[in-house]
């Protein structure tokens, strides 16, 4: 079994936030990790991400954790690709009126819900009532077209940002219940 972690879009990088953390911990558990810097950084465009993701190969024993855009480009995999399972964090299914998130090109095509569900075992959710980017309304369509295993905090923002959290032990614990670590 092995993981793959995906960071956000912008400045992200698999150093910030709470990556490092769940990578050793991970790790600590005979998880193989892979948590790159993935190309096209700024827009997190799925013409570079989504073969990227290919070429780190991602398969059925594969976990992909994604971040923001990253959970986007989780999602998108999973319409054409089987894993064993996600998990997303901060994930939004519309551009949300931004600019930037148009340009990524995630949004062009309507979302295979059905398709995401089928090719992966599980799908872990969470999601920030207080996000301040992403309008919880997102999460909660994402949560009931996916079934997720779905966890609302109601006071950690995008899980990231200003709202930095070095450890996440939530979603730790979710992840070593799905996998049985």
């Amino acid at each position: 079994m092995r993981a793959i972690l995906v960071h956000g879009n912008g400045k992200s990088k698999p150093t910030d936030n709470w990556l490092p953390y769940l990578k050793k911990e991970l790790e600590k558990l005979g998880i193989e990790v892979d948590a790159p810097q993935f190309p096209d950084t700024e827009l997190a465009r799925s013409s570079y991400w989504l073969p990227f993701l290919e070429k780190l190969k991602a398969d059925e024993k594969t976990l992909i954790v994604g971040h923001s855009s990253g959970a986007i480009a989780a999602m998108r995999y999973a319409e054409t690709h089987r894993i064993l399972g996600s998990a997303l964090i901060g994930a939004y299914y519309t551009d949300l009126g931004i600019e930037a998130e148009k340009l990524s090109g995630y949004f062009e095509t309507p979302w295979n819900w059905e398709a995401i569900k089928k090719n992966q075992k599980w799908i872990i959710q969470f999601a920030g009532a207080n996000d301040p980017w992403i309008p919880i309304s997102e999460a909660h369509v994402i949560r009931d077209r996916l079934q997720t295993d779905y966890h609302e905090s109601p006071d950690q923002g995008h899980f990231g940002g200003d709202y930095y959290k070095e450890t996440f032990p939530e979603l730790l614990e979710a992840i070593k219940r799905k996998t049985g670590k």
